[in-house]
């Protein structure tokens, strides 16, 4: 089974393409140790939030923009083994430097519970991180598998992955825990929707919000309102650069 490191970070704007460089870098030195592909995406329409977003679960300032990304790992061991032994890589040693503040990232283990289409080609990536309770883990799993049948593939949504978390470290400053406001007993998810651009994504968002109009909302297994969520446009894509 497929398993992904997801990371949110703030980067300078301005220091966009040198970000793109750094990571254009980095991915021979993942796929060395195991990595079967990687994509990074910079946002473009990310919401403030009321009680929380994606700004402030990275602290990111006015000028940062928030990158939304993942590395696809076949299994937890690879990975795993992988962070051991890149510590000990020469080739650490000569990445150049991280052109935003490494410590403000977040990044965790997850592993998908629920996946269908593709995200391959995708133009746009619409990303979620959230807290589910433990013992929601099945209703979840439910909810998104109906969502993806009756929304998001009828309305031209590319695939879905919902990746829940299974090694997600706690930081210094900033952590997926904090960033969704976890409760005890809740775990963090990284989940994402991909689809062809940003126009297609736009239009079903209004086709599902109009099929709502008047329907009483239905119970969700988690708590919307620490939800966060926003598109982002890949910058990245490890497929394209084999």
């Amino acid at each position: 089974m497929a398993y992904y490191t997801g990371s949110l970070a703030a980067v300078p704007t301005a220091k966009k393409q040198e970000y793109i460089q750094h990571i254009q870098a980095a991915w021979p030195l993942f796929r060395k140790h195991g990595a079967t592909r990687m994509i990074e995406s910079w946002g473009v329409d990310v919401q403030r939030g009321k009680v929380n977003d994606l700004y402030g679960a990275v602290n990111a300032r006015d000028d940062e923009t928030v990158v939304y990304a993942w590395i696809e790992w076949p299994d937890r061991a690879t990975a795993d083994t992988a962070w051991q032994n890149m510590q000990d890589d020469p080739a650490m040693k000569e990445m150049p430097e991280m052109p935003y503040d490494g410590s403000r990232m977040i990044f965790g283990g997850f592993a998908p519970i629920f996946e269908e289409g593709t995200d391959k080609g995708a133009g746009y990536i619409q990303g979620f991180v959230l807290a589910v309770p433990q013992n929601n883990k099945a209703a979840y799993a439910g909810m998104a598998a109906s969502a993806w049948e009756d929304a998001f593939k009828p309305h031209g949504c590319l695939g879905t992955v919902e990746a829940w978390g299974v090694d997600v470290p706690h930081g210094k400053q900033t952590d997926f825990y904090r960033a969704t406001r976890s409760e005890a007993g809740e775990v963090p998810m990284f989940s994402w929707t991909a689809w062809p651009d940003r126009a297609t994504c736009d239009a079903a968002a209004k086709a599902m919000e109009a099929g709502m109009e008047g329907q009483e909302f239905p119970e969700m297994p988690f708590d919307g309102m620490r939800m966060m969520w926003g598109g982002f446009e890949p910058i990245f894509d490890s497929d394209a650069a084999r």
